[in-house]
């Protein structure tokens, strides 16, 4: 294919992303009350049942919330569609033999983002109880609610990508960009990446939070190096 022709295919399957996205979002939209319902649970927990703590102080913060979380969920539900189209871009690269990988690429990457989010729930109550009381008593919490909602959905989506690792390092692997006796001399740097990774993309920047993204992704790393050898890379 020619560079036109790559860019071609490239605009049709953004296309097609931002098609589902936009589908999808609509969907969370009309549940995003339910959803919002769901994620203070969490907040009011935190805070001993103070609901009325959680405010906003706009007309249009309200709207521009339920957006967000939309925004948000359309991304999260239309992830299938945007994977297999990343995929079926990458694939003309591929031998036929490797491109038979792409359903166990998405499942994979879905069920990981999946799992990354429910790690994140798991999180959010020990992370909200470390971030509400590092002031002390002298500062009383008065979130609104775009700000913790937005805490709550940034957390979900960190978690999500940090738990794709395992996925972009097998991809690497097959495509022969690195190798099993690459990964096993990068043990010590990756560490420190993981942990630098970590620090940076977890939103709420508590201990807990970044003990629970670290452990995983090396563990997901130890996972690949099994992984490559048993695909002899």
């Amino acid at each position: 294919m020619t560079v036109v022709e790559h860019l071609t295919e490239l605009r049709r399957r953004i296309v097609v992303c931002m098609i589902a996205i936009t589908i999808a979002a609509i969907v969370v939209y009309i549940f995003s009350l339910d959803i919002i319902h769901f994620l203070i649970e969490y907040y009011e927990d935190a805070t001993d049942g103070q609901r009325d703590a959680l405010i906003f102080t706009g007309p249009l913060d309200a709207f521009a919330t339920r957006l967000k979380v939309a925004t948000y969920g359309g991304f999260a539900l239309a992830m299938p569609v945007w994977l297999f189209q990343l995929w079926r871009f990458v694939t003309p690269g591929l031998n036929p033999k490797e491109k038979r990988y792409a359903i166990p690429f998405v499942l994979t990457s879905v069920l990981l983002f999946c799992v990354g989010g429910l790690v994140a729930m798991l999180t959010l109550p020990r992370a909200l109880d470390f971030l509400l009381n590092i002031g002390g008593s002298e500062l009383e919490p008065l979130l609104t609610a775009d700000k913790y909602l937005s805490l709550v959905t940034l957390m979900i989506i960190a978690f999500g990508i940090a738990f794709e690792f395992p996925v972009v390092l097998t991809f690497l692997l097959l495509a022969r960009v690195i190798s099993v006796a690459q990964l096993r001399r990068w043990r010590r740097a990756t560490i420190v990446f993981i942990t630098i990774f970590a620090a940076v993309i977890t939103p709420s920047q508590d201990p807990y939070s970044l003990l629970l993204m670290m452990v995983p992704m090396y563990l997901f790393y130890e996972a690949c190096i099994i992984i490559g050898r048993i695909l002899k890379r």
